[in-house]
């Protein structure tokens, strides 16, 4: 039994150190089979030009659209994200079932596709506010989609690790409500809810099929959130 055993451990670890060598081959070909091809084109000028044509190919005006998309978006939900999670943490009594259902609705968004939320977006922004295609529209479809669960439940997460005792002693010391929160559990929390932040971006900037449905396809820089 003891060599069935080991010959069963043996034989698993050299199907681990397999399994991880053929995924560490595949992603360093994809790597550098991107960079075989694509480093040759880096030095076209028409890469970096600021119009996008059929002979000439540019990023620009992606990237540019893309930054004021992402900048728009979280102008408009970390604050709301960072002060729902402040209330669900520091104000909202324990047991609470209003919180709960919050909680629970949170974690339903995350498993909703991408192309619904650009659905809603479309109908909702479109057909009852009157906004056609625009950065304002996609912005706000993407900072729906990222507030709940990317920004909202990491910053709950991040608050409620941050250690009572020093909210403890910050309201021993004379500090208040407001002020502890904002001088001692927010800072202490700040690496969570950068982390969260950092994760709304990425989802963001990967997000095509809601933009599709609100901020359509333009080759060219938007001249403004409308």
């Amino acid at each position: 039994m003891k060599m069935r055993g080991k010959i069963s451990s043996v034989i698993l670890r050299i199907v681990m150190y397999a399994s991880a060598g053929f995924t560490a081959a595949a992603l360093l070909f994809i790597l550098g089979y991107i960079l075989a091809k694509g480093i040759p084109n880096l030095t076209s000028p028409g890469l970096f030009a600021w119009e996008y044509t059929s002979d000439n190919v540019s990023l620009v005006p992606a990237a540019i659209n893309t930054l004021m998309l992402v900048a728009l978006a979280l102008v408009m939900s970390i604050p709301f994200g960072i002060g729902s999670a402040i209330y669900l943490t520091e104000y909202a009594k324990k047991g609470n079932k209003f919180v709960s259902i919050i909680r629970v609705t949170t974690e339903t968004l995350s498993g909703i596709p991408s192309i619904i939320y650009g659905l809603f977006g479309s109908v909702f922004f479109y057909n009852i506010f009157k906004v056609n295609y625009s950065l304002l529209t996609g912005a706000l479809t993407l900072s729906i989609m990222v507030l709940p669960t990317t920004i909202m439940r990491t910053t709950e997460e991040a608050l409620l690790a941050v250690p009572d005792s020093f909210r403890e002693a910050s309201l021993a010391l004379g500090a208040g409500k407001i002020r502890t929160i904002f001088k001692i559990v927010l800072p202490s929390a700040m690496p969570g809810i950068l982390s969260g932040v950092i994760l709304a971006i990425g989802r963001m900037v990967g997000e095509t099929a809601a933009l599709l449905y609100t901020s359509g396809a333009v080759a060219s820089v938007a001249k403004g959130v409308m």
